[in-house]
């Protein structure tokens, strides 16, 4: 929640070329008024030096100069729009299988996925990479928009033909615990975006803002342990506070709070809460995804690196890990080869040991490979120099990724999401 109550919702968009994504989000964006005033007279101006006689809202989100002359989303963009009751940041990534990194990395971070479908093209290749990897991601809440309704003359049997065809694809998913919700939509005429369509009287669920704005931040959450790595140990240079000894770092997967007994890694010693502080307040409990402060009763090794956790809910401990990486750099990922692994703020050398295999992005299936190249999705087997405390990326997202640096130039060679 914001200063004003609002909650916050982030959301990962995808579709293919022309499918209308970047109008769905300029069109939310003038809609709920995000749009500045010299931004709508920008819009206007630039639409009629076209010849449009309609606003060109995919003109609010392409801001690269190659993505306005080509029409198409390049680069990750964060946008931010707002409600009475909800702040959105969308992710706006780019759907193409030369951008799968991208569209990895944006929606690495977002709890819910809109996968934009052209009504008149229907589910086509493109659809089974977007969709695959909202599955790779775990993200428990996908939204299919089908757009382009108007130009199928609002007809409910495209739609439940589009809808059975996706249904199809959900079959081959290994995740079951998704929540699937189609929309007809027209983002270019305003169908169903913010208001509900006449033309559309078949469909009597909400419109897509609606639908977003009655999803809870704590129903998107993982079900998962609590986890606090710690980022800094507070040290106060001052006679009322000599004896203050805190932990600061963000809390994920699961509450804290005063009493609660953890672990400190990789210690192991045990030590109980003695406070939670948020700048000068003292709280009782700290909720997921809040950066506060830990102190601790008993004067236990702990420093930048370690992790905290609750008594019996202690993580995997191993110097060998099995994980699924995206390969996000044009130098080829090869068996035998050295990298440096950030686990959340730890750093380990790593060495790939194992090239598994690589995987189609569309749910064809798995090749054997002795390399992984750009945008290239496989699973491998890595040796650490040193243990690494981790999750499952399917139980805690936080705890179970990770990325590969280049040790010479320190440049990100890899996304992974441990087994």
């Amino acid at each position: 929640m914001d200063i004003q109550g609002r909650k916050l919702i982030k959301i990962a968009t995808a579709g293919s070329v022309d499918d209308g994504k970047s109008t769905l989000i300029g069109r939310l964006l003038y809609d709920t008024h995000s749009l500045t005033t010299d931004k709508i007279e920008a819009i206007e101006r630039s639409s009629k030096q076209r010849g449009y006689d309609y606003l060109d809202f995919s003109l609010a989100t392409d801001g690269l100069v190659a993505e306005r002359e080509q029409g198409i989303t390049i680069d990750v963009a964060h946008i931010y729009f707002n409600t009475n009751k909800t702040n959105f940041i969308v992710a706006d990534t780019p759907g193409h299988v030369e951008y799968t990194r991208n569209m990895v990395t944006g929606a690495s971070t977002s709890q819910v996925a809109i996968i934009l479908i052209d009504a008149r093209k229907g589910v086509i290749e493109q659809t089974y990479r977007h969709f695959f990897i909202s599955n790779l991601l775990r993200m428990s809440h996908v939204v299919v928009a089908i757009n382009k309704m108007d130009l199928v003359d609002y007809s409910e049997d495209v739609f439940l033909k589009i809808k059975a065809d996706f249904d199809v694809l959900v079959a081959k998913s290994d995740f079951t615990e998704e929540q699937i919700t189609f929309i007809p939509v027209s983002a270019l005429k305003g169908e169903n975006v913010t208001r509900k369509s006449d033309h559309m009287p078949w469909y009597v669920g909400n419109t897509l803002l609606d639908h977003l704005e009655v999803l809870e931040p704590q129903d998107l959450q993982e079900s998962a342990v609590a986890r606090f790595p710690v980022q800094y140990v507070v040290r106060p240079k001052t006679e009322a506070y000599h004896d203050f000894r805190g932990f600061s770092g963000k809390l994920y997967g699961n509450t804290l709070k005063v009493g609660d007994r953890v672990t400190v890694l990789p210690s192991c010693n045990i030590s109980t809460i003695k406070g939670i502080h948020f700048f000068d307040q003292e709280l009782e409990s700290a909720a997921v995804g809040s950066s506060v402060v830990v102190t601790l009763e008993d004067e236990v090794d702990c420093s930048r690196g370690d992790m905290m956790v609750k008594v019996g809910e202690e993580p995997a401990s191993e110097k060998s890990i099995s994980a699924t990486l995206c390969q996000v750099n044009s130098k080829n990922l090869r068996v035998g080869q050295k990298y440096i692994l950030q686990h959340g703020v730890n750093r380990v050398l790593a060495k790939v040991e194992q090239i598994e295999s690589k995987i189609h992005a569309d749910f064809s299936g798995t090749e054997e490979c002795d390399h992984l190249k750009l945008n290239d999705i496989g699973k491998v087997r890595l040796k650490l120099s040193k243990p690494v405390h981790y999750d499952s990326y399917h139980t805690n997202k936080s705890n179970g990724a990770f990325i590969l640096i280049d040790e010479g130039s320190f440049d990100t060679v890899s996304v992974g999401f441990i087994e």
